[in-house]
């Protein structure tokens, strides 16, 4: 019974960027994804977000060289974790012992329109970009933008620049208008990393089933998140409600989409025996009860395996 896992986003970078006394490396209540819980929970493989909060009136370049610095300064270390960044060091990652780290950027406010920015993030080993946060900016608007547009012209030079360079695109967070035009402007498969099915839980940040129906077609990865309030409307929230988000994807075909992406250290709330990624074993344990083996495997690393192998720069 493998558990070996690949989650597709958390925010611990955030909480060591701003919390200066946090030790990666050092197991505490604070951190839902550090270190020893990261490994205790069988997560072999962690994409973690540079986001840039909306507390950064004026987010610049300045800001995600920050959180790059504390990625390289305070999580990596030689012979422990790895940056994965090309297909090579991905497989080299998941045939050995250390944990690799996989850097996303949420929400590209901070790039201010400037491509060479985009490329920037690029050359320092950011592989996903996630469009928007929930609101507007130069490129989209989010999911929570009034207006419910979708790309502006500098977003669109975005998307051809993303693909390009072979930067994988993440919608979740951007607007229903935005991720139709994407589908549209862009031919390559892209991801929701932590969003989940909006017929259970009608979240404006969860996804309606012509979106995942997209998203299955087009060989696109949807990361079933554990924010308790995007699982259920009404607490209390516990594992089986996040099987019923997996039964429903799953059910419109999307066995070869569905991963996870946690939302750790993004999070005040958790969903009962969730609360931090040293738990990931409560979740493995019930997909192995209820999925066949092979799939509950696919859920848990296979797909996002699949999907990094396939889109990840040579």
């Amino acid at each position: 019974m493998d558990k070996t896992i690949i989650d597709g986003h958390c925010d611990v970078l955030d909480k060591l960027v701003h919390h200066s006394h946090l030790d990666f490396y050092v197991e505490n209540d604070e951190l839902d994804s550090g270190y020893a819980r990261l490994r205790r929970g069988g997560v072999k493989v962690q994409l973690m977000a540079i986001y840039i909060p909306e507390r950064s009136i004026r987010p610049s370049m300045r800001d995600v060289l920050q959180y790059v610095d504390t990625f390289r300064r305070k999580v990596l270390k030689a012979g422990v974790t790895e940056q994965v960044s090309t297909k090579a060091e991905l497989k080299a990652v998941l045939a050995g012992d250390r944990l690799g780290t996989i850097l996303t950027l949420e929400g590209v406010d901070a790039l201010a329109g400037d491509l060479l920015n985009l490329r920037t993030c690029w050359y320092l080993g950011v592989r996903a970009v996630g469009i928007t946060w929930n609101y507007g900016n130069w490129a989209a608007d989010g999911v929570l933008e009034p207006r419910k547009g979708g790309f502006s012209l500098r977003g669109r030079k975005l998307i051809e620049e993303c693909d390009r360079l072979g930067m994988i695109l993440d919608v979740s967070h951007l607007s229903e208008t935005g991720f139709w035009e994407l589908a549209e402007r862009s031919a390559r498969p892209f991801i929701a990393s932590h969003s989940n099915a909006k017929a259970l839980c009608p979240h404006p940040r969860n996804l309606t089933d012509p979106q995942i129906e997209h998203m299955i077609r087009s060989g696109g990865l949807i990361g079933i998140t554990f924010v308790p309030y995007f699982v259920k409307s009404e607490p209390p929230v516990r594992t089986a409600d996040i099987l019923r988000h997996i039964d429903r994807i799953a059910s419109l075909g999307g066995v070869r989409s569905i991963a996870f992406g946690s939302d750790f250290d993004g999070i005040e709330q958790w969903v009962q025996g969730l609360e931090n990624a040293g738990k990931y074993e409560t979740i493995a344990e019930e997909l192995y009860k209820h999925y066949k083996p092979d799939d509950a495997a696919l859920f848990l690393q296979g797909n996002w395996t699949r999907f990094l192998s396939e889109n990840l720069p040579d």
